[in-house]
């Protein structure tokens, strides 16, 4: 009996998944409509990706050797065609000794309207800081539709610096992002 209602709850999970994406296919990234994403975000942290870490346009909270560090903001696109949204972030960092505002400018790209791939900029203004870090932004993923306004979204990301001046580090990203789709 227990397996049986083991199965029976799988196959409903499995039919509300496929369903759920077959209204993405025609609803969620369909030219014309918008997308609001909140991200996480766990990478290596240490005292050199001290900025590194830090400039992002999604929700965190971290501490090293003493120093706390908190950030928050979001994400918005809206589709141009089906499945590709131009999107824009804004986002604040507070740290023990200075604060960034960060932004970023980039495409998303869902192939077969679930698998995101994006490539945006990042940069960031550090307070009293010689020169800001600027970074080049590759992330992918996969999209699970829980019905037709929201999505979950884990996925990896790599933040490849612009300037060896400000650093010249990379940063590797496990993410999970939150979407509203209308």
């Amino acid at each position: 009996m227990k397996k049986l209602l083991l199965s029976a709850a799988i196959a409903v999970f499995g039919l509300s998944q496929v369903n759920a994406q077959d209204e993405a296919v025609g609803g969620q990234t369909s030219k014309g409509k918008w997308l609001i994403e909140a991200n996480t975000g766990f990478s290596t942290f240490s005292e050199s990706s001290l900025f590194q870490h830090s400039a992002n346009t999604g929700f965190g909270l971290s501490s090293f050797d003493g120093n706390t560090t908190w950030s928050v903001g979001a994400e918005g696109g809206y589709f141009v065609m089906d499945d590709l949204a131009i999107k824009a972030g804004l986002g604040y960092t507070d740290l023990d000794f200075t604060s960034i505002f960060t932004y970023k400018v980039g495409a998303k790209y869902y192939i077969l309207s679930m698998i995101p791939l994006q490539i945006d900029v990042t940069g960031a203004t550090i307070k009293d800081a010689d020169e800001n870090p600027l970074w080049l932004g590759l992330q992918g993923g996969y999209a699970i539709f829980l019905g037709n306004n929201v999505s979950i979204e884990p996925g990896l990301r790599y933040s490849l610096s612009l300037n060896e001046e400000a650093t010249d580090e990379g940063v590797f990203q496990a993410r999970i992002g939150f979407a509203l789709h209308f």
